[in-house]
């Protein structure tokens, strides 16, 4: 069984494991459940054992679609989870979650705003044995529930929100859905941009490269299922010669927008590594902007509990305010 779920009670009997549902997988349904709970058993397994009625709920059989309830009692048969394929547990340095504790910009009961530095993954993965959520939650061992509500690239810097609650989770997860959360990003790009507002719309799809790296591009087809239209907002905030730093109102949150609509326009971001100019990326490392000049600045929501209105603001990290400051001198 894995370790760290949130549960609120673990029993055994002979036969079968018992769980006794606690706030952090209220409404959850079963399937994602033992998804999570049985992190070696194969996806297949899960599902063939749903089926049969082997896994219980309250001694009744339900269904992949059954959401559960606090104090559900959840019954799970006897499964071998081959314990010699668990990966081995690398526990992160200190230097690696010190920032976590002065980077917080809100919080309560329900709700954590950090500004996220550069160069940290929101999830662990693709070589990375941990990313962001993974060292909250290492570093708050005693909280119940931490789960990302939404992501940024790893190289982008700003405003990342963590929900402490279920409930919270799944009202901004509806917020996002009905575009009730308002994300504005500042960025530098190549090229002079002239125009003082510019709403850009553009359908994008998604790819792989031969490695498994994922690219996103522009794409007339507006029939395939997969494609999505992204909507933007631009706005010119300072023209600095060969550069121009704007600011963008996200009106959708498409997989690498930004990156892709201002490349695709001709003003790639200064440092993208994926979508950018390579060359003079290189050179301007030799100047000191050794990342993606991309920070999420400013979010605006409605509490997802007491409906408040929150505005959380991060400002520009240093490296990036020193570059801006040496472009306009």
């Amino acid at each position: 069984m894995a370790q760290n779920t949130n549960l609120k009670n673990i029993f055994s009997d002979e036969k079968a494991t018992f769980v006794v549902v606690d706030e952090a997988s209220e409404t959850q349904k079963i399937d994602n459940f033992l998804l999570k709970i049985l992190k070696n058993v194969p996806k297949s397994h899960i599902y063939k054992i749903l089926r049969s009625g082997e896994v219980r709920v309250n001694k009744k059989r339900v269904d992949t679609t059954y959401r559960l309830k606090i104090d559900d009692q959840v019954r799970i048969p006897p499964i071998a989870i081959e314990t010699e394929r668990t990966p081995q547990i690398i526990e992160p340095k200190q230097q690696q979650i010190a920032w976590l504790d002065t980077n917080v910009i809100f919080e309560d009961d329900a709700l954590l705003a950090i500004n996220k530095p550069s160069g940290y993954a929101v999830h662990g993965g693709s070589g990375l044995n941990f990313g962001v959520i993974e060292l909250i939650r290492h570093a708050r061992p005693k909280a119940k529930f931490l789960e990302l509500v939404h992501r940024i690239d790893r190289e982008t810097s700003g405003i990342l929100l963590i929900a402490k609650k279920r409930s919270a989770l799944v009202s901004m997860h509806d917020m996002m859905r009905h575009n009730r959360i308002e994300k504005k990003y500042t960025m530098m790009v190549e090229g002079e941009w002239t125009e003082p507002k510019k709403t850009v719309e553009l359908m994008l799809k998604k790819t792989f490269t031969q490695g498994g790296e994922r690219r996103v591009n522009v794409t007339d087809d507006e029939d395939h299922d997969d494609n999505q239209m992204s909507k933007t907002i631009f706005y010119l905030k300072k023209s600095l010669g060969p550069y121009s730093l704007l600011e963008a109102k996200l009106i959708t949150g498409r997989t690498h927008q930004l990156r892709v609509q201002l490349a695709h326009l001709g003003f790639p971001i200064l440092g993208d590594d994926k979508y950018g100019d390579f060359s003079l990326n290189k050179a301007l490392q030799k100047k000191g902007l050794k990342r993606m000049f991309l920070h999420a600045f400013s979010m605006k929501l409605k509490h997802p509990l007491t409906d408040e209105p929150l505005e959380l603001k991060a400002p520009l990290p240093r490296e990036l305010d020193a570059f801006l400051s040496q472009q306009a001198k």
